[in-house]
């Protein structure tokens, strides 16, 4: 006796399953090289004269994170003396780094690295470097020096008040 059992329908071919793998994680791959740049760019305000210090008329703090009620206005966030000429600091809670590329010149830039959006993570040699794809950005202006990262940094306004620096 035999019968004629129904053939199971067949399923798609291993080409078919391996091509829609690939096409898969070429997608992905796509989507995580790809930015959300919101492209805002920032000026940067910094201190007058060569010496980026000026007299203040307003009382200044004496550390922490407390506001300046004088004429420049901002939260505190360092002081001059902390910001090592050549190099830089980062505030991760402010979310800025700021900078000092020669003496007496304070510049600031976002912490948000612009080609996938990780904090940068340390200021050394002159430059800002972001750990996840090992960017580096200048101190001097935020330019790239060394991608993957294609744009520069967005520049932040700060105020320089005596020894001051203040995010505006």
């Amino acid at each position: 006796m035999t019968s004629a059992s129904p053939q199971p329908a067949p399923g798609p071919a291993r080409r078919t399953v391996v091509a829609a793998a690939g096409a898969a994680g070429l997608a992905a791959a796509l989507t995580a090289c790809g930015s959300s740049d919101d492209d805002s760019s920032k000026n940067v305000t910094t201190g007058s004269g060569a010496s980026g210090s000026t007299g203040s008329t307003g009382a200044g703090s004496a550390g922490g994170a407390s506001e300046d009620t004088g004429s420049a206005g901002g939260t505190a966030l360092a002081k001059t003396s902390d910001i090592p000429e050549g190099g830089g600091k980062i505030f991760k809670d402010k979310g800025v780094v700021v900078t000092q590329p020669t003496a007496g010149t304070y510049k600031a830039f976002s912490a948000k690295c612009t080609h996938q959006g990780c904090a940068v993570g340390s200021v050394t040699g002159g430059v800002i470097v972001c750990p996840c794809h090992n960017s580096h950005f200048s101190v001097a202006d935020g330019s790239v020096k060394h991608g993957p990262a294609t744009q520069p940094l967005a520049a932040e306004k700060i105020t320089v008040s005596g020894d001051e620096i203040k995010l505006a």
